[in-house]
């Protein structure tokens, strides 16, 4: 019993120690009017291995003694979105100012739009939040398309980005009341300092990065940057991640990690209203979970978050990634709520009919008769669009969406083509790469409109573009196969990208959809971290759309096909499908 003691006694005069010294320096504080700022430096990780580092070690700053909840000072934090932004990023024409202004910093990007840190009242403040955060070169104000289409002379290959016929409506003002949700940023001796999960949720998002720590180093962190999918298995970095002390989060970071989170949720979550989600403070009371995701447990934390992304969002976007350093290196359980396991047996029972209809192994180009079957699974590109100019001169055979759809382009069009009809299967499709997915419209379409809608701020965007799928410079009709009957074979699978391609399609009057009705998925994907070092993702703000007498209409439930088809075998008998189509004519 004695010796029972005395381990507990061990263990508890540490933790006692620290809040006894975390107590007096508040309460010294609290007395001076001045808080005890502790500045320490660390190594910076932005890549998966060792070797990729910053120059030079990155300032953080702790209050109060408090070790595990870091705060940076706004010039720091300014110098790290420059280099995210045009060296991680490519922006070349990013830039960003910064103006301090007794307890206001403001931060101005090279467009005019700014950043307002107010430390009076304790809010952020965007006069438009998606013009200071997108890209310099982009079209519109909220363009998801990441290719930037244009060689060393600012020549469009590939991809064209039509300026006349794309326009913007610009959202209202974005407060960020930090205050009014618990959260603190402190002006003292002339330097301003924010928490970094504060930074990390309201000026990272976009760059589709957070900044994470684990009390030794600081890891520019995504959803892939611990674990490599490709191999399975951890990276090199991950291991450094999780070589630290797993344990508990001291009260002040439980406390801030709580409201940050449901802050960044509450303005980012692009699904509340479907999801009847007032707040997400109420969500979480009203499932019983605010306690745990607000104690000391780290582990109880994120199985709660975990189970929160499963079970009460489900909406396929939204997906646990990484467990905390706290929590330890843990395999993620094979959890998955009622949407997910559903988008499991679709693609299962489409799978299989598929493979019973084609036992020698489907191909992704067919020709039958009169008619053009393209098929794949997934939206891909792997390469900058004039990669695919030279892959051309010299032979090179690619393999992504892009390159089928050039092999594709090549055979439907050679002389003597005997193809009238063009299907394209996307019935075993659950997204992938939106740039892939207006590259595939601009083929079928000529002209393809891309709309988006920023929930958080009501801001609205459609871009069009075009696409060279014949290789000779030029935007012309010869790039599209706009001339044949047009087909979209869909499923209950089709997800995402696989999901707004067919409702863009079928917007536009000009392709039969047949099959059964999408499997929905509007919103795209958002890489976030709590403040404590967990990893995952949610279904973004910005909303793809389709625009429709002017107006804007989500696409989240699925879009209905034109021919609804019984037995799901028919999809992918080719020669009956081939008869069926002629047959309409």
């Amino acid at each position: 019993m004695l010796l029972a003691f005395l381990l507990v006694l061990s263990c508890t005069a540490p933790v006692q120690a620290e809040q006894a010294e975390q107590a007096e320096q508040a309460e010294q504080a609290e007395s001076t009017g001045k808080h005890s700022i502790v500045e320490r430096t660390y190594p910076f990780y932005i890549g998966k291995t060792a070797d990729d580092t910053l120059d030079q070690e990155f300032p953080l700053y702790f209050i109060d003694g408090v070790d595990d909840l870091p705060y940076v000072e706004l010039a720091d934090w300014a110098k790290l979105m420059y280099f995210l932004n045009t060296d991680i990023s490519g922006d070349t024409g990013y830039g960003l100012h910064v103006d301090y202004r007794d307890e206001e910093v403001v931060f101005e990007r090279e467009n005019g739009y700014t950043l307002t840190f107010d430390f009076t009242d304790n809010f952020l403040q965007f006069v438009d939040y998606d013009a200071f955060m997108h890209n310099s070169n982009d079209t519109t104000l909220i363009d998801l398309v990441s290719e930037p289409g244009t060689d060393e002379n600012g020549e469009p290959v590939l991809l064209l980005r039509d300026k006349q016929a794309s326009f913007d409506r610009y959202g209202d003002e974005m407060i960020v009341d930090l205050g009014a949700n618990g959260i603190e940023m402190i002006a003292q001796d002339g330097n301003c300092y924010v928490p970094l999960q504060t930074l990390n949720d309201f000026t990272l998002l976009p760059t589709l990065v957070g900044v994470v720590f684990n009390g030794k180093a600081l890891f520019l962190a995504n959803d892939n940057l611990f674990f490599d999918y490709g191999e399975g298995s951890y990276t090199e970095v991950a291991k450094i991640y999780y070589d630290a002390p797993a344990g508990k989060r001291s009260d002040a970071l439980a406390e801030y990690s709580y409201n940050e989170l449901c802050l960044a949720l509450d303005t980012f979550y692009g699904l509340k209203e479907v999801h009847d989600i007032s707040s997400f403070r109420d969500l979480f009371w009203q499932i019983g979970y605010d306690e745990v995701l607000s104690g000391n447990d780290a582990m109880d934390a994120d199985n709660a978050l975990k189970s929160i992304i499963d079970f009460y969002l489900d909406d396929l976007h939204s997906v646990f990634n990484e467990y905390s350093y706290l929590a330890g290196l843990n395999p993620i359980a094979d959890s998955t709520g009622i949407a997910n396991r559903k988008l499991g047996e679709h693609r299962d029972e489409y799978s299989k009919a598929r493979d019973k209809e084609n036992p020698d192994g489907w191909l992704q180009y067919e020709e039958v008769g009169n008619t053009a079957y393209i098929t794949f699974d997934e939206f891909k590109s792997s390469y900058f669009g004039a990669t695919y100019y030279q892959a051309k001169e010299e032979g090179q055979e690619l393999e992504d969406t892009v390159a089928l759809i050039l092999h594709a382009h090549e055979q439907i069009t050679r002389p003597d083509s005997p193809i009238e009809n063009v299907v394209l299967d996307l019935s075993n499709n659950t997204g992938g790469d939106v740039d892939a997915a207006v590259l595939v419209l601009a083929w079928f379409l000529g002209d393809a409109p891309f709309s988006v809608k920023n929930m958080a701020t009501g801001a609205m965007s459609t871009a069009v573009y075009r696409a060279d799928f014949n290789l000779d410079h030029e935007f012309d009709a010869k790039d599209t196969v706009a001339d044949k009957n047009l087909y979209c074979l869909v499923s209950p699978v089709c997800f995402s990208c696989g999901n707004m391609v067919p409702a863009a399609l079928k917007e536009s009057q000009k392709v039969t959809l047949i099959g059964r009705t999408t499997g929905g998925g509007s919103c795209v994907v958002q890489p976030m971290t709590t403040a404590y070092g967990t990893v995952f993702q949610i279904s973004a703000a910005h909303r793809m759309s389709f625009l429709k007498n002017g107006s804007f209409y989500d696409i989240d439930q699925g879009v209905d096909p034109d021919i609804y088809v019984d037995h799901i075998e028919n999809l992918y008998n080719r020669t009956a499908m081939t008869e069926f189509i002629n047959g309409l004519f």
